[in-house]
C-alpha cells in the first residue's frame, strides 16, 4: 500500500495545478508585484509630504526654556537724580543705587506664536509643487504598471509557445517511436538497412532531448512569471492554449493620437514643465518680504526683583533682504532655463513616442505576414508527411523520405508556434506603445 500512496502524493501538485488565465495573471501582478506596490507607496509618501507641508499655513507655536547657573552677577546702577529731580523731594534717588543679581540658578522661558501673512502665498506656491510631484508619482506608478503588465504578457505568451512546442515534441516522439518500430520490423524482413534503424533511433533520441529541453524552459518561464505576480516562485499552474490573434488593431493615425494622450511619458514631461514653471514662481516670491503676526512672551525666573519677571507683546514682524548682489537674478535665470529644458524634453518625448508607435505597428504587420506564411507551411508539411508515411507503409518510398518529411513537419510546427507567439508579443508591445491600460 505504500507505493500507491507515494505515487498519489507525487501527483497531487499536478492535479491541483491552477489554470491561470492571462487576465488573472495581469490582475495578480497589478495587486502584488513588488515594483508596483513600491510605486504606489511612493504616491502615498508624496501625499504625506503634501499634507505635512499644508500645516505651514497654520500658526507656528514655539517654546524655549533655558536653565543656567549665573557665573557673574548682573549689576545695574541708577545714578543720583536719574529718575527725576523735584523741588518737593529733591533728586530721585538721592544717591547712586546699585543692584546686583545673586549667583544662583536662574531660568528664562520664551514662547512665540507666529501667523504667516505674506508667507501664505509662498506656502501655497510650494504646495502646488508638492501636488505636481504627487501627480508625477502617480504617472510613474502607471508607467511601472504598464511595464509589468507587458512583461507578464510576454512571459505568458512564451510559456504558451514552449508548452505548444512541447506538445508537438510529444507527438513527434510518438511518431518517431512508431517509425522506429516499423524500421525494426523491416530490418528483420531484410527490406530495410540497419543504418535506417540507427537513423530512426537517433531521431527518436533527438526528439526526447527536445522534450526535456522544452520542459525545462517551461519550468523556468513559470518561475519568472510567479516572481512577477508577487507570489511563491514554485507555485504550480497551467496556462491556456495559445490562440490565433485577431486583426483588430487600430489604424496607425488613431494609434498615434492615443499614444500622445495615454502614454505616461508624455504626461510626466508635461508635469515637469508645470513643476519648472512653479519653481520659477517660487523663486520670484523671494522678493516679497516675510511678514508675520506675532505674539511673544518672555519670563525670567529667580533673577533680581528689580528686573521684570515677565514681558509680553503682540505685533507684526518683517524680514527682508533688499540687497543680494544679484544672487536672485541669476537664480531666476537658472529657473527660466530649466523651464526651456522641460519644454525641450516634452517635445523630444512626443517624438520618441511617435517613433515607438510607428516601429511597433510595422513590426506587428511584419509578424502577421510571417504568421500567414508559417501557417501555410505547416499545412503543407502535414500533408507531405501523411503521403510519405503511407508510401513507406506500402514500401513505395525510402525511409529517408519519411525522415525528411518528419523533420520538415517538426520545423514547420516550431516555426508556426514561434511566429504565433511572436504575433501575440508584437500585439502586446503595440498595446504598450499606445499606452493602453
Amino acid at each position: 500500500m505504500r507505493i500507491p500512496i507515494l505515487l498519489l502524493a507525487m501527483s497531487l501538485p499536478i492535479l491541483c495545478a491552477e489554470d491561470l488565465k492571462l487576465e488573472q495573471a495581469i490582475e495578480l501582478a497589478v495587486q502584488h508585484n513588488a515594483d508596483i506596490v513600491n510605486a504606489m507607496l511612493d504616491v502615498e509618501k508624496a501625499g504625506d509630504r503634501l499634507a505635512a507641508f499644508h500645516t505651514k499655513l497654520l500658526p507656528n507655536l514655539s517654546f524655549t526654556a533655558l536653565g543656567a547657573q549665573q557665573l557673574r552677577p548682573v549689576t545695574f546702577t541708577i545714578e543720583r537724580g536719574q529718575l527725576g529731580d523735584f523741588t518737593s523731594t529733591g533728586p530721585i534717588p538721592s544717591n547712586d543705587v546699585k543692584f546686583s543679581t545673586p549667583l544662583r540658578p536662574t531660568g528664562i522661558l520664551s514662547s512665540r506664536v507666529a501667523q504667516p501673512l505674506s508667507g501664505i502665498y509662498k506656502v501655497k506656491l510650494n504646495l502646488r509643487v508638492l501636488d505636481i510631484q504627487k501627480q508625477l508619482a502617480k504617472e510613474q506608478a502607471r508607467a511601472k504598471r504598464h511595464d509589468v503588465v507587458q512583461s507578464v504578457k510576454k512571459l505568458y505568451y512564451d510559456i504558451q509557445r514552449v508548452e505548444s512546442s512541447l506538445n508537438v515534441a510529444h507527438e513527434m516522439a510518438k511518431l518517431y517511436r512508431e517509425t522506429d518500430r516499423l524500421t525494426a520490423d523491416y530490418v528483420l524482413q531484410q527490406v530495410a538497412l540497419e543504418t535506417d534503424h540507427l537513423e530512426a533511433q537517433t531521431a527518436l533520441a533527438r526528439a526526447e532531448q527536445d522534450e526535456l529541453t522544452l520542459s525545462d524552459q517551461a519550468a523556468s518561464a513559470k518561475e519568472q512569471l510567479n516572481q512577477l505576480l508577487g507570489r511563491e516562485v514554485t507555485t504550480e499552474f497551467s496556462v491556456s492554449s495559445i490562440q490565433e490573434a485577431s486583426a483588430g488593431e487600430v489604424e496607425l493615425v488613431i494609434a498615434r493620437q492615443q499614444a500622445l494622450e495615454q502614454r505616461p511619458e508624455i504626461r510626466q514631461s508635461q508635469l515637469k514643465i508645470e513643476e519648472a514653471k512653479q519653481d520659477l514662481r517660487i523663486k520670484r516670491s523671494e522678493y516679497i518680504p516675510d511678514v508675520n503676526a506675532e505674539f511673544n512672551s518672555i519670563a525670567l525666573l529667580n533673577f533680581s526683583s528689580f528686573l521684570p519677571g515677565q514681558a509680553t507683546s503682540i505685533g507684526v514682524s518683517l524680514s527682508w533682504e533688499p540687497f543680494d548682489w544679484g544672487r536672485r537674478k541669476h537664480e531666476l535665470t537658472e529657473k527660466r532655463r530649466s523651464v526651456n529644458q522641460a519644454k525641450n524634453t516634452e517635445a523630444d518625448a512626443r517624438n520618441k513616442v511617435l517613433v515607438d508607435v510607428n516601429d511597433k505597428y510595422r513590426k506587428l504587420q511584419q509578424v502577421r505576414a510571417q504568421f500567414r506564411v508559417a501557417r501555410l507551411s505547416q499545412k503543407t508539411a502535414v500533408e507531405r508527411l501523411r503521403i510519405a508515411n503511407r508510401k513507406y507503409q506500402l514500401q513505395a518510398a525510402l525511409f529517408k523520405t519519411v525522415l525528411e518529411s518528419q523533420s520538415s513537419l517538426q520545423q514547420a510546427n516550431n516555426d508556426y508556434d514561434q511566429t504565433l507567439a511572436n504575433l501575440w508579443t508584437a500585439k502586446a508591445e503595440f498595446e504598450h506603445a499606445i499606452g493602453e491600460n
